[in-house]
C-alpha cells in the first residue's frame, strides 16, 4: 500500500503540473478551446487517442469481450481505418482548413459558421450537452469500480474523488491542460497494455495455447447466450441473432462510424498548424488505437480462461454477472502485485483524458456556443468564464448519472459502459456526420436541410432509443409505463413464430444509429434539393478563394496552406 500510495502521488502530481502548465500558457479564447493551434503532432496524436480509448474501451469493451468474444476486435480494424486513417488524412484535413478559415474554436461554431447559423451552432451545443454526460457517466463507473476494487473503496466515494481531481485542471488549464495531462497519460497507457498483452499470454501457456483453451471452452456458454446466437468466444455469433445485432450494429457500427463525429475528436484536427502535423500523427494514432482496444479484447476473451481454471465458472459468473469487474478480478486475481499499481495508473489515465476532455467539450459547448455566441453575451472573458461554469455543470451531471446507473443496473448483466459509449457515439454520427460531411465537401446541403438533417438523426435515434431497441427502452421505462411493453421491438419478438436467432431482422436488437443515420442522410439531401442554396461568395470563402482576415495578418504557414 505505501508503494502504491507513492506512484498515485507522483502520478497526480505529474498531472497538477502539466495542468498548471496549461494554465500559466493559456491567455486568450484560442488558447482555452483550441491550444493556441500549435499543439506537437505526437501531443495531438496521443491526445486525440486517449480521448478516444477510455475506460470504457478497457474496462468496459473488454468486459464486453469476455462475453461476445472476440468478435469485437472488427471493432478495432473499424478504429484504425475510420477512427485514425479516414479521420485524420481526409475529416482532419478539411476540418482544419475550413476551421482556420472561419476561424472556428468548436465542433458547434465550425457547423454554425459554415452553414451561417447561430441556431444550429447552438442547437449541436445543446445535444453534446444534454447526451455527452451519458457517455461521461459510462466513463466514470468504470474508473470508480477498479479504484474501488483496488482501494477498498466504497464506489460512491471513488467516483466523488475521481471527479474532483479531473475537475481541478480542466476548469484551470483548458484544452491545453487537457492535451499536455492526455500524452503524458496516453503513454501511461500504452506502456500497461503492452505489458499486459505479454504477461496474459506467458500465463496462458503462449498464444496458441491460449486461442486454442479459448475455443475449448465453446460447451461452457450459457444456454441463454446459446439462445441468442452465441457460438464460442472464438467465433462470430449465428448471423442474424440477437447476439449478432447487438455485437455489430450498437459495439461496431456504432462506435466505429460514431467516431467521425465526436465533437471533442474534430476540435483537435484544428490544434496543429500545418497538414504536415496531422500526416505526421496519423502512424502514432493508429499504432495507440491497435495496442489499446486489440489488447483490451483479446484479454477480456481470455480471462474466461483464467476464470475456468481458477473459480470453475467462465467470467461473467465469476464475476456476478458485473461485466465491468472483469476486467478489474482478472488483473487482480492473475497479474502480480506489481502491475495491479501500473495498471491501476493505465486506467486512471485512460480515464482522466477522455473525460477532460468531454468536460471541456461540454464547458465550451455551454459558455461558447451557447453562452456566447447563440445568446450573444458578449464581454471580456465572458466566454472562457462561462465554459469553466459549464464544465463544472457537466461535471455534476456526468457524476449524478454514474451513480443513479450503478445504483439501478450495476449487478444486471447490462454492460452499462459499453452500451453508454456505443449510445453516444451512434447518437453523435445520427445527429451530426450527415451535415459535417456536407460542411467539409459539398456546396449543395443548405441551412435548411443541415438543420433537418440534424433533428431527425437525434430524434429518429432518440425515438428507437426510448421506444424499439431493447437494451435501452427497459431502461428509461417510458415505452413500459405508455403501452405496458418493455419495447416495442422485443412484443414483435416474443410474437414470432421461430425461434429468435432464426428469425428475419430483429428489430428490438437493430440499434438505433442504422435506423437515425440513413434517415439523417436522406432528410438532409432532399430537404438540400428544394431550399435556398448559399452564396458563392460564401462558398468560395470556405473552400479556398482567398483567406480568413486573421489569417492573412498572421502570415504563418496555416495560412499559406489554407489557400
Amino acid at each position: 500500500m505505501h508503494w502504491l500510495t507513492t506512484v498515485v502521488i507522483l502520478y497526480f502530481a505529474a498531472v497538477v503540473f502539466l495542468g498548471y502548465r496549461g494554465y500559466r500558457t493559456t491567455k486568450t479564447a484560442s488558447d482555452y478551446m483550441l491550444g493556441g493551434r500549435k499543439i506537437h503532432p505526437y501531443v495531438m496524436a496521443m491526445s486525440y487517442g486517449a480521448t478516444f480509448i477510455s475506460t470504457s474501451a478497457i474496462v468496459g469493451f473488454g468486459g464486453a469481450a469476455a462475453v461476445y468474444g472476440m468478435g469485437l476486435l472488427w471493432l478495432t480494424f473499424f478504429n484504425i481505418f475510420l477512427g485514425i486513417f479516414i479521420a485524420f488524412a481526409v475529416f482532419g484535413v478539411r476540418t482544419r482548413q475550413i476551421g482556420l478559415r472561419l476561424d472556428a474554436h468548436t465542433f458547434p461554431e465550425l457547423l454554425g459558421r459554415r452553414y451561417q447559423s447561430l441556431f444550429l451552432q447552438g442547437a449541436v451545443a445543446v445535444l453534446i450537452f444534454i447526451f455527452m454526460p451519458l457517455y461521461a457517466s459510462a466513463v466514470l463507473m468504470g474508473a470508480a469500480k477498479y479504484l474501488g476494487e483496488q482501494f477498498g473503496l466504497t464506489y460512491e466515494t471513488a467516483l466523488f474523488l475521481f471527479s474532483v481531481i479531473i475537475a481541478l485542471y480542466v476548469i484551470m488549464g483548458g484544452l491545453k491542460g487537457v492535451m499536455y495531462t492526455d500524452a503524458l497519460q496516453a503513454t501511461i497507457m500504452l506502456a500497461g497494455m503492452v505489458v499486459l498483452l505479454v504477461m496474459t499470454y506467458g500465463r496462458l501457456g503462449g498464444v496458441t495455447a491460449a486461442h486454442q483453451q479459448l475455443t475449448d471452452l465453446g460447451e461452457l456458454v450459457p444456454a441463454s447466450l446459446q439462445t441468442a446466437g452465441h457460438q464460442g468466444w472464438t467465433s462470430m455469433p449465428a448471423f442474424g441473432s440477437s447476439l449478432w445485432w447487438t455485437l455489430m450494429s450498437t459495439i461496431v457500427l456504432g462506435v466505429g462510424i460514431g467516431v467521425l463525429a465526436q465533437p471533442q475528436l474534430a476540435v483537435r484536427y484544428m490544434t496543429v498548424k500545418s497538414r504536415r502535423e496531422l500526416n505526421r500523427a496519423i502512424p502514432i494514432g493508429g499504432v495507440f488505437i491497435l495496442m489499446m482496444t486489440g489488447v483490451a479484447f483479446v484479454v477480456g476473451a481470455l480471462a474466461n480462461v483464467h476464470f475456468v481454471q481458477t473459480t470453475g465458472d467462465i467470467a461473467l459468473i465469476a464475476a456476478g454477472k458485473d461485466v465491468e469487474k472483469i476486467i478489474p478480478m482478472y488483473i487482480k486475481g492473475a497479474m502480480p502485485e506489481w502491475f495491479g499499481v501500473l495498471f491501476m495508473l493505465t486506467l486512471l489515465a485512460a480515464a482522466m483524458s477522455t473525460l477532460s476532455s468531454q468536460f471541456h467539450a461540454m464547458g465550451t459547448s455551454l459558455g461558447r456556443d451557447i453562452y456566447e455566441q447563440a445568446l450573444g453575451k458578449k464581454g471580456k472573458g465572458a466566454g472562457v468564464n462561462a465554459t469553466r461554469i459549464g464544465v463544472l455543470v457537466g461535471i455534476l451531471l456526468s457524476v449524478y448519472l454514474g451513480y443513479w446507473l450503478e445504483v439501478k443496473f450495476g449487478k444486471t448483466g447490462i454492460a452499462i459502459v459499453a452500451r453508454g459509449t456505443s449510445l453516444f457515439f451512434g447518437l453523435c454520427a445520427s445527429a451530426f456526420l450527415p451535415m459535417y460531411i456536407g460542411a467539409l465537401w459539398s456546396r449543395g446541403i443548405t441551412r435548411a436541410g443541415a438543420i433537418s438533417g440534424m433533428l431527425t438523426g437525434a430524434f429518429a435515434s432518440a425515438f428507437w432509443m426510448l421506444f424499439v431497441h431493447q437494451a435501452e427502452s427497459k431502461v428509461f421505462l417510458i415505452c413500459q409505463k405508455l403501452f405496458g411493453v418493455s419495447s416495442l421491438g422485443m412484443k414483435l419478438v416474443d410474437s414470432a413464430e421461430v425461434p429468435i436467432k432464426f428469425g428475419p431482422i430483429l428489430w428490438a436488437f437493430v440499434d438505433p444509429v442504422i435506423i437515425g443515420l440513413p434517415l439523417a442522410a436522406i432528410v438532409t439531401l432532399l430537404v438540400s434539393q428544394w431550399t435556398r442554396q448559399f452564396s458563392t461568395e460564401h462558398l468560395d470563402f470556405c473552400f479556398g478563394k482567398g483567406l480568413p482576415s486573421s489569417a492573412r495578418l498572421n502570415g504563418d504557414q496555416s495560412a499559406q496552406e489554407a489557400k
